[in-house]
């Protein structure tokens, strides 16, 4: 076989295989203002929650987010991967386990003794985080449209040119 057909035959396995075979055997959730909970013996993968907070007892094989919301995970819980909440606190029971980093921003990490985190823990108590997280990036988006606008307003500006005298031209 040339290579040519072999890299033919190559691309059209790739197409002919299902999406559901890439697809993890673990659901992804995702709720806007309504909180999830997550009972003991149940798996998800990502779980992630905007203006809600996410009660884990079961297991995740993925990433936990919050946004706005606290993140509680009760005793014999598992993630295995990262944990965040921004603007929420993050609340580990006794027996809960974390095999990522946990990080939450505008609260704080409130975590039992016997609760266990492999990776990294980062807590920015506080909104004042938030706001020196958001204000910058808005601060200078501010200066670039009032540079811009400048710029219009100036090229839109009529040039007065110098008038001659009459006198100097009889």
């Amino acid at each position: 076989m040339t290579r040519s057909r072999i890299a033919c035959v190559f691309c059209f396995l790739l197409l002919a295989i299902p999406a559901s075979a890439f697809v993890k055997n673990d659901p992804e959730l995702t709720q806007f203002g309504r909180d999830i909970r997550i009972e003991a013996g149940e798996r998800m993968g990502d779980v992630t929650c905007i203006n809600c907070s996410v009660y884990m007892a079961g297991q995740s094989s993925g990433e936990i987010t919050t946004i706005h919301g606290n993140v509680i995970l009760e005793t014999g819980a598992s993630v295995a991967s990262d944990t965040t909440a921004v603007l929420g606190d993050v609340r580990l029971q006794p027996g809960t386990q974390i095999a990522g980093d946990v990080t939450a921003v505008g609260g704080a990490v409130r975590r039992s003794p016997q609760s266990s985190i492999a990776g990294d823990v980062t807590s920015l108590e506080g909104t004042k985080w938030v706001l020196a997280i958001v204000v910058p990036p808005l601060f200078m988006i501010g200066l670039i449209v009032a540079l811009i606008l400048w710029l219009v307003q100036r090229s839109r500006r009529p040039v007065q040119m110098p008038q001659a005298s009459l006198a100097g031209q009889r």
